[in-house]
């Protein structure tokens, strides 16, 4: 059951309030002994027009015999606070995930829903650096989080596949690449080029000149630099591929910024015609004073589109494709400004829908040590960082558990799942600086930790595999140490909401780690397996509940859980 909206049906029947509101309201203490659910009455002060404590006082009064599964309710100051009967409690949790296995905190409240998400969005012909992992696993999880609760994710990769630099590239190749190289150089071949193009522009700015050149031969279809342009495009997308193959990462479209340049034209037209357009030196903008906001450029003097103009052609193709519920944006702090101008320019132009559109804002991403990656130009490439992470993984595996199976794939998991816990083990908003020897810690607030608590429970698990079946006795499981693995496992289904609706991975890294925490506490003080064989029945339960909690929570972050570490 859920014991919160039911607490607040209870309270709404016997004080005449909104049940709603009530849920609102209804929070967990920060500690056990004050008791289960809270109800701070602070908040209806006003409206009741009584001081908290008698606020809190009445609606005692007016629930007369609690329910059975409600041991008692205790005043608290302004507090009224409920006790949950223990026993039950504990046997409808644990009974709940036995029944609902990896699908428990699921549900299909999104039912009929599209969300569409753009994450990642790498750039064609230029390296996948650290810089794109923040977007790319938080999309990754997003999408994960959304289709657990029943919609529909649609993740797509608006790849950076348009621009002048296509044109420097090919002027690059021409005067100082060969085919062999680069299909063997790959990304990093196709860098060092653009690299030489900027360094050698520098002393013939010429060179400018004739990358603008073959940039409009792309423009205007010619063969051959179409030819080449395809083969960058191709070069990039199969070396990514590797990448999102290791981090687990799928996108349903890879339409990119070329791929809207038929459909730029009706949206300047409708932008025109509705009276939106102005001119300013030759340009074109939709003037946004009035919403303290610098002009959004739609054309340049020239008539060249600029990102506005595509990801307006792209959201309107995006609500005709998909008829999104939500269209969600994962890109850095730094784009604020474009998408203010974005939804704005769309509600300007009548469309209700654009309040549907948001942007799901990050920090930035560095490395406190540069000698773990290899540098070009300036860039750290994510491959490097996932290598070195598996490689640490395996070293430790090594020293600390040769013998253990499939070494490979669970340095694998470990390594690439240290890296997407730290991008997500804060609020999103939070740059991040990686620390390879602190994330990989199997101590403290880390994957690894949160990985190794997993194994530690199919471990015990796999010991009392000979057992004979017994009947479980909650009340064995009423102890703090049991209750607070219960009491988290139990709040589990509300986390996945709260991160859904925040769009906010890091509430399910935050919680899983607390039920580690609690896990291992519990671990080391209460007796799991012993002469008691319903207490043993019991606990084995609370461990098998753990370990398929902790499993669903990393697999919606994108992590791994292996069986053995």
């Amino acid at each position: 059951m859920n014991y919160k909206e039911q607490l607040s049906l209870l309270l709404a029947q016997a004080s005449g309030l909104d049940a709603d509101k009530l849920a609102s309201l209804l929070e967990v203490p920060p500690d056990m002994d004050m008791g289960d659910f809270a109800l701070p009455c602070f908040k209806l002060a006003r409206e009741l027009r009584k001081a908290p404590p008698a606020i809190a006082q009445q609606l005692l009064d007016s629930l007369g015999e609690l329910p059975p599964w409600i041991d008692r309710a205790e005043l608290a100051g302004g507090y009224l606070n409920f006790f949950l009967s223990r026993t039950q409690f504990v046997g409808a949790t644990l009974g709940e995930v036995a029944a609902k296995q990896e699908r428990y905190g699921s549900s299909d409240e999104g039912a009929g829903r599209n969300i569409v998400l753009d994450y990642s969005s790498i750039n064609i012909a230029k390296p996948f650096h650290i810089g794109h992992l923040s977007t790319t696993v938080i999309g990754s999880s997003l999408y994960k989080i959304f289709n657990f609760l029943g919609f529909h994710s649609v993740g797509v990769n608006h790849l950076g596949d348009w621009g002048t630099q296509f044109g420097k590239l090919i002027s690059a190749y021409k005067r100082w690449g060969d085919r062999d190289t680069v299909e063997q150089g790959s990304i990093r071949a196709l860098l060092a080029l653009y690299v030489r193009f900027h360094e050698e522009a520098e002393r013939d700015p010429s060179l400018e000149e004739e990358g603008r050149a073959w940039f409009k031969k792309i423009e205007d279809g010619d063969e051959e630099a179409l030819s080449l342009f395809s083969w960058f495009k191709e070069l990039t997308l199969r070396e990514v591929s590797k990448i999102y193959d290791i981090l687990d990462v799928h996108f349903d479209s890879y339409a990119g910024e070329s791929f809207y340049n038929d459909k730029m034209q009706p949206v300047i037209d409708e932008l025109e015609a509705k009276g939106l357009l102005e001119d300013s030196n030759g340009a074109k903008v939709v003037n946004l004073d009035a919403y303290n906001m610098p002009p959004c450029l739609i054309l340049k003097s020239d008539g060249a589109t600029l990102y506005a103009t595509r990801d307006l052609a792209a959201a309107f193709y995006r609500k005709k494709t998909y008829d999104f519920y939500k269209d969600l944006y994962v890109v850095a702090y730094q784009q604020n400004l474009h998408f203010r101008q974005l939804f704005k320019v769309i509600e300007l132009m009548g469309y209700d829908w654009a309040k549907d559109m948001e942007h799901v804002a990050f920090g930035m991403v560095s490395m406190t040590d540069g000698t773990l990656s290899t540098r070009k130009g300036r860039v750290i490439f994510l491959e490097d960082v996932i290598h070195a992470a598996i490689d640490k993984t395996r070293a430790i595996i090594e020293e600390k558990n040769p013998s253990l199976p499939d070494k490979d794939k669970t340095a694998q998991d470990i390594g690439v799942g240290a890296l997407i816990y730290s991008t997500l083990s804060n609020s999103r908003i939070k740059d991040i600086v990686f620390d390879l020897d602190r994330i990989l810690n199997f101590d403290g607030e880390t994957g690894p930790y949160v990985q190794y608590t997993h194994a530690r429970a199919l471990s015990v698990l796999r010991k009392a595999a000979d057992l004979p079946p017994a009947e479980p006795d909650y009340s064995a499981l009423t102890c703090p140490q049991a209750y607070a693995v219960i009491k988290l496992i139990a709040e589990f289904p509300e986390v996945i909401r709260r991160a859904a609706e925040k769009y906010e991975p890091f509430f399910i890294t935050r919680h899983v780690t607390a039920l580690a925490q609690a896990f291992n506490k519990f671990y080391y003080d209460i007796r799991i397996l012993d002469e008691d064989a319903q207490a043993t029945a019991a606990r084995l339960e609370l461990v098998r509940a753990t370990a398929t909690v902790i499993k669903t929570g990393l697999g919606l972050l994108g992590i791994h859980a292996p069986d053995r570490m």
